[in-house]
C-alpha cells in the first residue's frame, strides 16, 4: 500500500480558529435579565443606606437643628470644623483612643486570621478541618450585646474567673470595668468574635494554589515551614495586600456598638472613640454640625488612606483595590 508523504519544503498550516464575535449590549441584557433582577434589591439597599446618606454631610457646613430642618438651617461655613482645628480636648481624646485601638487591632486582629488559616490549611483530615471551621465561624453571628454579656460573665468581678480565684484563695483580678485594660479587652473581644470569619478569604486564596508547587518543594527537600514561607505566603500575598488596604480605610472606625455598650463601666476618658464622640455630641449634646464635621473628616481621611495604600501596593507590584 502506497504511503503519501508531504513534499519537502511544504509547511502544513493548522486551521485558525475564528475570533469570537462580540455580543451586543442588548443581547447581553436579554440573556442576563434574571441576574440583573436579582441584583436590584442589593443595588437599592446600597443606594438608600450608603449613598443617599452622603447628602446629609451638608449639615457639617450648617447650624443644623432637627426642628429647623436641613434646608432652612443657616450656613456657617467651616465654623463647625473648629473642634478639629483648635484641638478640642474631648475630640483629641477620642482621636487618640481611636488610633491606639486601631493600631492594636492592626497588630493582632489582622494577622491572627492569617495564622489560623495557615494552621487549618495544614490539617490532613478534611472532616476535622470543616469541624474546626464551623466552630470558629459561630461567634461572628452573635451580636455585640451577647458578646459583651459573655465576657462579663467570664471576666467580671463576680464572673467565673474571679469565682475560681476566690475559691482557691488566689485573690481577684479586675478586668471588666478597668479603664487601664479597656483597650486590650476591646481587641480581645474582636479577636474572639471575628477571627474565624476573617480567615475565610485566606483559606479560599490558599485553595487556589497549585498543589504541584507543594510537591515540587517537597521533592527539593523543603520542610513544611519552608513550604509555607516559599509557596503559601507568596500565593496569598495579593489577598493580604487587598484586605490590608481595605482595613486602612476603616482605621478610624473601631466598633461603635461594642464600645458604646461598655462605655458606662469605664468612663469616656478611656473609651471615647470618634464614632461614640459623634453620637454623643449629636444626640446627647445637640451639636449636630460639629459632629457631622468630625464624621466628614473621618471619612475623608479613610478615603485618603485607601488611595495612598493602594498607590504603595502598585509600587510593590500588587494590584490593590483597583488596577492602574
Amino acid at each position: 500500500m502506497a504511503v503519501l508523504s508531504r513534499p519537502r519544503g511544504v509547511v502544513e498550516t493548522l486551521p485558525t480558529r475564528p475570533a469570537p464575535r462580540r455580543v451586543g449590549r442588548g443581547r447581553r441584557l436579554r440573556r442576563d435579565w434574571l441576574l440583573l433582577v436579582c441584583a436590584v434589591p442589593g443595588l437599592v439597599w446600597l443606594l438608600v443606606f450608603h449613598y443617599a446618606p452622603l447628602l446629609g454631610n451638608v449639615i457639617a457646613f450648617k447650624d443644623y437643628q432637627p426642628y429647623v430642618g436641613i434646608a432652612d438651617a443657616p450656613w456657617v461655613g467651616f465654623d463647625n470644623f473648629s473642634i478639629i482645628v483648635n484641638g478640642d480636648p474631648a475630640f483629641l481624646n477620642a482621636l487618640v483612643n481611636t488610633l491606639v485601638i486601631s493600631l492594636l487591632q492592626l497588630l493582632f486582629v489582622f494577622p491572627i486570621p492569617i495564622a489560623l488559616a495557615l494552621l487549618l490549611n495544614s490539617l490532613v483530615s478534611e472532616r476535622m478541618k470543616r469541624t474546626v471551621q464551623s466552630i470558629l465561624y459561630l461567634p461572628h453571628f452573635l451580636s455585640w450585646v451577647i458578646i459583651v454579656a459573655i465576657f462579663q460573665h467570664m471576666l467580671g468581678n463576680t464572673g467565673l474567673l474571679n469565682g475560681f480565684l476566690t475559691e482557691h484563695d488566689l485573690g481577684s483580678v479586675s478586668i471588666i470595668g478597668n479603664p487601664e485594660l479597656f483597650k486590650e479587652l476591646v481587641v480581645a473581644q474582636v479577636v474572639w468574635k471575628d477571627t474565624g470569619w476573617g480567615m475565610i478569604l485566606f483559606l479560599a486564596a490558599m485553595s487556589r494554589i497549585d498543589p504541584e508547587l507543594y510537591e515540587a518543594a517537597a521533592v527539593d527537600g523543603a520542610s513544611r515551614l519552608r513550604q509555607v514561607w516559599h509557596v503559601t505566603l507568596p500565593g496569598i500575598k495579593s489577598v493580604v495586600a487587598l484586605l490590608l488596604i481595605l482595613r486602612l480605610g476603616d482605621v478610624l472606625s473601631v466598633g461603635f456598638e461594642q464600645i458604646l455598650l461598655q462605655q458606662n463601666a469605664v468612663g469616656p476618658t478611656a473609651s471615647e472613640v470618634l464614632d461614640t464622640y459623634v453620637f454623643n455630641n449629636a444626640v446627647g449634646a445637640g451639636s449636630w454640625g460639629a459632629s457631622a464635621a468630625a464624621g466628614l473628616v473621618k471619612g475623608v481621611v479613610g478615603v485618603a488612606l485607601v488611595l495612598g495604600a493602594n498607590k504603595v501596593a502598585h509600587l510593590f507590584g500588587e494590584r490593590g483595590v483597583y488596577q492602574r
